[in-house]
């Protein structure tokens, strides 16, 4: 074993070797739960964080790059209960998330080591155990001698729990193309369909593999291919259970493995382009599969680079289990008790921003491991970022939170098909669908058959498998029908059949009552508004070549004029000093200029065309904002978690997923606001932001602000937004235009908003018909919702009610005439 390094003194670094050992003051500051010292750097394309676990009473963490099934610049942390960071020195890297709990030998294997009681850590070396580790599983016969690994390309090592000697059961795809230091995407092998491991678990007499990619070019570029598989080994010969993406495989014993593994239940997480798929297997019947609606749609992509490692993990206290689970941009709560036969008790909690890798229960916290800042950035490129530079360096970070955090932060509204425009059979049921834990419930249902059919909702009332009719739903021959749910409807699951043979579509949409206000929490105090005729801005970029930095071109924007300020940068330790380096502010200005004209703002709507063409519309916030777009004031689109961008349009932030996952058409507003924001990224798991108004910066404990006085900058969580405000806005897609008979409009954006009104109205000689239409999910199918006809000089408005859900709505109207279809969002 190699000595470790540590110190707990003032903040600092201490190089031995090659290797670095960081170390921490007692006493760190966090911004909303993120300590900015305790970030993770390496010098690959991503850093994210692939295993988060307590033990031998500290936290242990590895991160990992991207593609490095042979090492990488990686390290294994040791953090102490004062959060000291221990870099430890037997860090080899590589692309790690797997770990377990070995309670026989008492050691934790996490990445490529093992930890005893001690802490003393053992190294088992990628020449003798080459791949991408991802998961860890008890072995079938000797689960006290030895455990399983399993990389992300299929190879699969049995390893002496005493000796650390791995034996090899399959070989890793890597060692077999010899291309395991290429970072190009996803690797064919012939083992088992799919490609990008992730999960892995033993219990009864079989061991679960999971997947959730494709290789392939199509893969890249299509979210909707078939992807992904689900398999098991009982030790001889494999069996393909189910030809999805799949993550987390797991069950009630966690990371220690099943206590009863002959009997305990295996759970299994995934999903494919219509909702997400939950897996359960029972010894008797096998397994058995429901479906769960998405929150976000950031997750989808063929190539399953976007998800990292959903969880299903405990995180309460011993004998007060309570496990949470991740997936699709939600936070679940999960039954320990759920089995094939007793499957109540799931329930959205909460909908976050943030990337999880893995998280743990640590001191009466919840610790959540991110993947926050890849340099590379991947596929995620599209026209409105302009030519943005990515971040210097790969870093990521760990986000403390309260216990209760997952029930608190964005609100768990969803979605998700069990049928798209695909044939069914007479009488045969779908798959079970959640139904519980909603305030407000409907679904959307297409014929795209030739004869009329009669749809029938049945529900589970207790989880059982008891099913009963809820209510049936007559549905022409190629038209589309929307059902209200009645609020007091009981059930946990609900599931749909059709009387005959037909082409379907059925969708869920299901939403929050959104209880937050339009005022914005007290930690933005300070950050400019849009009626400050003077703001403190900059343009920001991650520093590279191990500076660990952020650095600022300050400038200063007074009555739509700026003039340089100077550079800064901002600490570790969150000072923000003004520094003379006249090269690294040259570049600043130069890629990280906000780039013009990215979108078009219209007298009722913001106009979007995407790198595809597509055209969206989006509502406006106040008038103001087009001004200062117009003068490229304001950053508008900018990746500030791994994969996936947030966007700051006329007054709203959006979650916007990347154009491989479908860009555009699945985003979700996120919070509403007045503010004047300059320039927006991540650093050391922050959100940063520019657009400070330095009279009333001192009053917030989120706002640096510069040795000089003359910049500042704010710093939080990417999930403090949803405390911004809930969303609104007003606008639509026409405004006294001239329109044709039966010509839609574009899309405009209606999901995930609260109170929701229409007023319609036109300009011709006789009364026209208006048919709303709506795109429940941004997949392209458009159903049509309601008709009215408005007369010539009149207004018809209308109130959406609660359990209207969809994420997109269009117009079109019977006869040519000059139209306005104009909304309001409260």
């Amino acid at each position: 074993m190699k000595k470790q390094i540590r110190f707990a003194c003032l903040a600092g670094w201490l190089i031995v070797g090659s290797q670095l050992a960081i170390a921490q003051s007692k006493t760190l500051r966090s911004y909303s739960g993120i300590y900015p010292q305790l970030a993770m750097y390496n010098n690959e394309g991503e850093c994210g964080t692939g295993a988060v676990v307590p033990w031998a009473g500290k936290l242990w963490v590895v991160t990992y790059a991207p593609h490095l099934p042979f090492g990488s610049s990686d390290k294994l942390y040791e953090i102490t209960p004062d959060l000291t960071q221990i870099v430890r020195t037997e860090s080899i890297g590589g692309t790690p998330a797997n770990r377990m709990i070995h309670p026989e030998s008492n050691q934790l294997f996490i990445g490529p080591y093992a930890i005893d009681s001690k802490a003393n850590v053992r190294v088992m070396p990628y020449a003798t155990m080459p791949g991408r580790h991802t998961g860890n599983a008890r072995h079938l016969t000797d689960p006290s001698g030895k455990i399983y690994y399993g990389t992300m390309e299929e190879g699969f090592y049995e390893v002496d729990v005493n000796t650390l000697k791995p034996t090899m059961l399959y070989e890793d795809g890597n060692v077999k193309s010899k291309k395991g230091a290429d970072e190009s995407g996803n690797q064919a092998t012939s083992l088992l369909p799919g490609a990008h491991g992730k999960g892995l678990y033993s219990g009864q007499g079989v061991m679960v593999y999971s997947n959730n990619g494709e290789p392939g070019e199509k893969a890249l570029v299509q979210f909707d291919v078939d992807a992904g598989s689900l398999s098991e080994w009982n030790g001889k010969n494999w069996n393909v259970v189910r030809r999805n993406q799949f993550v987390e495989v797991t069950g009630p014993g966690g990371i220690y493995g099943n206590k009863n593994p002959a009997t305990d239940p295996i759970w299994a997480t995934g999903w494919d382009h219509k909702s997400v798929l939950l897996g359960v297997r029972d010894k008797a019947t096998g397994w058995h599969f429901f479906r769960l609606p998405k929150a976000s749609h950031s997750y989808d992509g063929a190539h399953g680079w976007n998800t990292e490692w959903p969880r299903i993990r405990d995180v309460g206290t011993d004998g007060k289990p309570d496990y949470l689970m991740t997936m699709h941009g939600l936070f679940w709560r999960f039954p320990e008790t759920f089995t094939a036969g007793n499957t109540a008790g799931i329930r959205p909690r909460s909908a976050y921003l943030k990337v999880i890798g893995d998280y743990a229960r640590w001191n009466d916290r919840l610790v959540f491991g991110c993947d926050d800042s890849a340099q590379k950035e991947f596929l995620n490129k599209r026209k409105a970022k302009g030519n943005l530079e990515g971040p210097g360096q790969s870093n990521s970070n760990l986000w403390f939170t309260a216990l209760n955090t997952p029930d608190q932060l964005g609100p768990n509204t969803a979605e998700g098909a069990v049928w798209l425009n695909e044939p069914v059979n007479a009488n045969a049921t779908s798959e079970p669908f959640l139904f519980a834990g909603w305030a407000n419930r409907s679904a959307w249902v297409q014929n795209n058959g030739n004869a009329n059919v009669t749809i029938t909702f049945e529900i589970d009332k207790t989880g059982k498998g008891d099913w009963t009719t809820l209510q049936t739903l007559p549905v022409a021959a190629n038209s589309s029908a929307n059902v209200a749910f009645p609020a007091n409807a009981p059930g946990e699951w609900i599931r749909v059949k059709s009387n005959k043979a037909a082409t379907l579509s059925a969708h869920f949409s299901y939403s929050a009552n959104d209880i937050r206000s339009t005022t914005a929490n007290a930690m933005f105090a300070g950050l400019s508004t849009i009626t400050n005729t003077t703001t403190s801005g900059g343009l920001l970029y991650g520093l590279g070549k191990d500076r660990r930095a952020l650095g600022m071109a300050a400038l200063t924007y007074k009555d739509g004029q700026s003039s340089d300020v100077g550079y800064y940068e901002l600490s570790s330790d969150m000072q923000l000093i003004r520094k003379n380096d006249t090269g690294t502010l040259n570049f600043i200005k130069d890629k990280f200029e906000i780039p013009k004209k990215v979108v078009t703002i219209e007298e009722s709507s913001v106009l979007i065309v995407d790198d595809k063409g597509r055209r969206w519309r989006l509502p406006l916030g106040n008038n103001t904002y087009t001004d200062l777009t117009n003068q490229a004031a304001l950053r508008i689109c900018r990746e500030v978690a791994t994969e996936r961008d947030l966007l700051n349009c006329h007054g709203t932030f959006y979650e916007l997923p990347a154009e491989n996952a479908d860009g555009y058409a699945k985003m979700r507003p996120v919070a509403s606001h007045t503010l004047r924001i300059n320039d927006y990224a991540s650093y050391r798991g922050l959100l940063v932001m520019t657009g400070i108004d330095l009279q009333a910066a001192a009053k917030n404990e989120h706002i640096i602000v510069s040795d000089d006085k003359k910049a500042a900058i704010w710093a939080g969580a990417i999930d403090d937004l949803w405390k911004l405000g809930k969303p609104t806005g007003h606008g639509g897609p026409w405004k006294n235009t001239t329109v044709k008979a039966n010509e839609a409009s574009d899309p405009y954006l209606i999901g995930f908003y609260d109170q929701r009104s229409l007023q319609l109205s036109q300009k011709s000689s006789a009364p026209v018909t208006f048919t709303i239409e709506a795109d429940p999910v941004g997949t392209g199918v458009w159903m049509p919702y309601k008709t009215m006809t408005v007369t010539p000089g009149k207004t018809v408005s209308y109130e959406f009610p609660k359990n209207f859900q969809a994420r997109w709505i269009r117009f079109k109207t019977d006869k040519a005439c000059e139209a306005s279809t104009l909304l309001q969002y409260k």
